[in-house]
């Protein structure tokens, strides 16, 4: 795992994408525990990604990958809590953004191979299957093609977490493609 690790710090897409796979169920059945709502357990399970895939560079091996992630997860869900106590807007903190780094590259992955091999009809089924955040991301990004700027726009999200979702929504549409 240091490896795959140390291989996302230079920027290796493939390498944030199995981070992704290998952790995804732990860190959200952890904030499942916590916030015993799916779809919020499911936003700060993205957000923690997006967080640490920024951070990645000031992760420090001396500790366990999986305990850096369940602290920014744990945090993450801190912050929600709070923010709804005072009734404050969750969206958009301007300025706060730092550089970002690309999670997707141009080359097809695996799961862009398949979906690229199914017909569009099968695809669209397929896609209903999807939770409707998931298919709204793939739309905009597959069918409208817009980039992951102007779909953060629309959504009023922060651009990580865009990638985050759209890198989630490609896994779980391969796995029911797979399935069939």
């Amino acid at each position: 795992m240091k490896e795959t690790i140390e291989k996302a710090k230079a920027g290796n897409q493939i390498a944030f994408s199995n981070l992704l796979d290998t952790y995804w169920n732990e860190v959200y059945g952890f904030q499942l525990g916590r916030t015993k709502n799916e779809n919020d357990a499911e936003d700060i399970t993205i957000q923690t990604f997006s967080r640490a895939f920024d951070k990645i560079q000031s992760y420090d091996d001396a500790y366990e990958f999986k305990t850096w992630l369940f602290t920014i997860s744990k945090n993450l869900h801190v912050d929600l809590i709070r923010k709804k106590r005072r009734n404050v807007l969750e969206h958009n903190s301007p300025g706060d953004q730092e550089v970002i780094k690309k999670l997707l590259d141009d080359a097809p992955t695996a799961e862009d191979q398949l979906i690229i091999e199914q017909n569009l009809a099968n695809l669209l089924a397929h896609i209903k299957k999807l939770k409707p955040h998931y298919q709204e991301v793939i739309n905009l990004r597959y069918f409208r093609e817009l980039s992951y700027a102007a779909i953060a726009e629309e959504l009023g999200e922060p651009i990580n977490n865009i990638k985050v979702k759209i890198l989630r929504a490609k896994k779980l549409l391969a796995e029911i493609i797979k399935a069939q």
